[in-house]
């Protein structure tokens, strides 16, 4: 039965986190989580659900530029938009009129993702599979021909790309046992946001090292003073074999990126996330450079591939950190996930913000099965916010993500809680 996307319909939807600090860190220090949430009818019974995130005030703007592309969506069959993904992609990446607001960057390119993402999950739910299961089930043939290697040849060609795939196409069905098994790593965030007080930040990390936790994200990047008395906190609760990784979420300059990590490198940081402006490839490349063996993460806030294999190419980061909806949906975090394997780069996807878990998680366990073949220094972020509106919301089983079995891109939200934060 062939499936035509009759409507497009976009909701904006916020969740008043900043009532308890959830989300807080040195740039955002009063989040309301928030989604541009894009739902695509077919009246077959099938519904494609996709979201972008958002942080409160702007999120109208983000629903405005979903409505600017709903002429490319409305009217197309799901099959004539899968058979030749790549081409679908550029039409909505280079409209000619909207193009002129991104280009493949900011808001528009987050309006996209959110169509993207409906579209995946409309595709996942046709064919009666969760999204990392249907992505891991395609060749590397179909896999590269959703992908848009403009501007990326001179790091990943196409060819490059199915020869990486096909390493591991022999080996696939062993992987997803495993993952069916124990699951995919994480590491929680939940224990370190900026705004929490000490003694909740020491109840919460006794409270996940209680619950198998051991692996820790805490925020810095406000008084440096504040921050080492923190880390010490931090430290001290989770033990000196623990991992603790650092987020300074873009607070400092390069030099002081680089001072402030020297400080807090007695703490033993695994990574320091985002410790400067997102797109200052040459500064993360300096910063990288002057703080090892702490490493850097980066990624949330790249706006597009072309950003990243920078970065890449300038050694700038040691840990890649794709966003399910900053990118431009699951299309061009393939080319990410796949030119990360091309420079030997672990990615340990952000998943800080309303559905991010739901959705990263299924593009972890597609890169462990049929990319990267390992979790080796893999590991996912998890925050443990607002799972409760999802219909198929993460399960998390000793500290590791379990692979959702509902088909679709686990992103749909019940229908009451998107009443209820609708503005």
């Amino acid at each position: 039965m062939a499936i035509t996307i009759r409507d497009l319909e976009v909701l904006d939807l916020r969740f008043p986190t900043s009532r308890t600090l959830d989300g807080s860190d040195a740039m955002n220090k009063d989040p309301d989580y928030s989604a541009t949430y894009v739902i695509l009818k077919t009246g077959t019974g099938l519904e494609g659900h996709g979201l972008a995130f958002t942080n409160g005030r702007g999120n109208e703007i983000c629903v405005a530029a979903v409505r600017a592309y709903a002429h490319l969506v409305t009217g197309r069959r799901l099959d004539s938009i899968t058979s030749d993904f790549a081409t679908f992609w550029k039409q909505l990446a280079c409209e000619t009129q909207i193009r002129w607001l991104g280009p493949e960057k900011g808001v528009t390119h987050m309006a996209m993702a959110a169509i993207i993402n409906a579209i995946w999950d409309l595709y996942a739910k046709s064919k009666n599979k969760p999204l990392w299961k249907l992505l891991a089930d395609m060749t590397p043939r179909q896999i590269v021909s959703a992908i848009d290697f403009r501007y990326i040849t001179d790091a990943l060609t196409p060819e490059e790309a199915i020869e990486i795939l096909e390493k591991n196409e022999s080996t696939k069905a062993v992987r997803e046992a495993e993952l069916m098994r124990a699951g995919y790593p994480a590491y929680t965030t939940s224990v370190g946001w900026l705004g929490y007080s000490d003694e909740k930040v020491r109840r919460l990390c006794r409270e996940a090292l209680d619950a198998g936790w051991t692996n820790f994200k805490m925020k810095v990047g406000g008084d440096l003073n504040d921050d080492l008395r923190r880390a010490d906190i931090v430290r001290r609760e989770i033990g000196p074999h623990n991992k603790l990784m650092m987020d300074a979420n873009q607070r400092w300059d390069v030099g002081e990126a680089i001072n402030a990590m020297k400080a807090l490198s007695e703490f033993n940081p695994w990574w320091i996330e985002e410790p400067t402006n997102p797109d200052d490839v040459l500064g993360h490349a300096t910063i990288a450079r002057a703080i090892h063996p702490v490493r850097v993460a980066t990624g949330e806030n790249c706006a597009n591939r072309v950003l990243f294999k920078q970065l890449m190419q300038a050694r700038g980061i040691d840990f890649v950190q794709i966003d399910s909806c900053r990118l431009g949906g699951v299309n061009e975090n393939l080319a990410v996930i796949l030119m990360a394997a091309k420079f030997g780069l672990p990615v340990c996807p952000h998943a800080g913000g309303v559905g991010l878990c739901e959705y990263v998680q299924h593009l972890s366990m597609f890169d462990y099965i049929a990319v990267s073949a390992s979790t080796k220094d893999r590991i996912t972020e998890y925050v443990d916010h607002l799972h409760e509106h999802f219909l198929d919301p993460i399960v998390i089983r000793n500290a590791r993500y379990m692979p959702p079995l509902r088909p679709g891109y686990s992103i749909e939200m019940k229908p009451e809680s998107r009443k209820a934060v609708h503005i």
